[in-house]
């Protein structure tokens, strides 16, 4: 039985240490790969690259994940940087946002993790709040929360019931981009999934799957892409 691609955005780090080496890398936490292998798919990396490849790259591809990783740049939603906002990263920003494009205009199945979801909703026209308090635990550690599902979503169809979710994140959707619903939410009102109605299969969500046990959104995905 032929599992589905799942092509999966990577990091590109200056320096990275393995064995005696310490080398330029595009890396990927292993916890994206498994996840997408126990959904029952076969995991691409993606690393950035000149964004006129990503429709070639996209049409071969059953499925596609945008990961998590650094802020986006304020510029591309029109915002000055706030002083808490991170340092840009130009080369996943241009590629990721014509991955997700890509995905859009031929309907592939597309989800998006934290920065993944805050970056469909630029791509689509939205803003992003730059800085939260009280969603990250502590540096480098996840923390979890609570998220509730909106009823009659796609993720409310999928995950019914309130959850705890692995999380780390102090940016969020301001402004959503047009035809985005929100379909999760935190505690404290903060938008914690956002999807695009049917027949698409889009889906972004603010926490990270990969550092959880939960297989539903991820086995969704494969779902869709098979």
């Amino acid at each position: 039985m032929t599992r589905p691609l799942i092509g999966v955005s990577t990091y590109l780090e200056s320096g990275a240490r393995w064995g005696v080496w310490e080398l330029e890398a595009a890396l990927l936490p292993v916890g994206y790969p498994r996840l997408v292998q126990a959904a029952g798919g076969v995991a691409a990396m993606l690393p950035p690259d000149d964004p006129s490849y990503a429709a070639g790259a996209v049409a071969r591809l059953d499925g596609l994940v945008v990961a998590g990783g650094p802020d986006v740049d304020p510029a591309l939603y029109g915002a000055e940087r706030s002083p808490r906002c991170g340092p840009p990263s130009p080369a996943r920003d241009a590629w990721e946002l014509a991955l997700i494009r890509a995905a859009l205009d031929t309907g592939t199945p597309l989800l998006g993790i934290c920065r993944g979801m805050q970056l469909l909703n630029v791509a689509l026209g939205g803003t992003l709040v730059q800085h939260l308090d009280d969603h990250v635990a502590e540096v480098g550690v996840f923390g979890r929360h609570a998220v509730k599902p909106v009823p009659g979503t796609r993720y409310g169809d999928l995950v019914p019931e309130e959850t705890d979710v692995p999380t780390y994140h102090h940016q969020a959707v301001d402004r959503l981009g047009t035809g985005l619903l929100p379909s999760a939410h935190a505690c404290d009102g903060t938008i914690e999934a956002i999807e695009l109605p049917d027949p698409a299969w889009v889906l972004g969500v603010q926490w990270h799957p990969e550092m959880g046990e939960d297989l539903r959104v991820m086995r969704a995905l494969t779902t869709a892409a098979a």
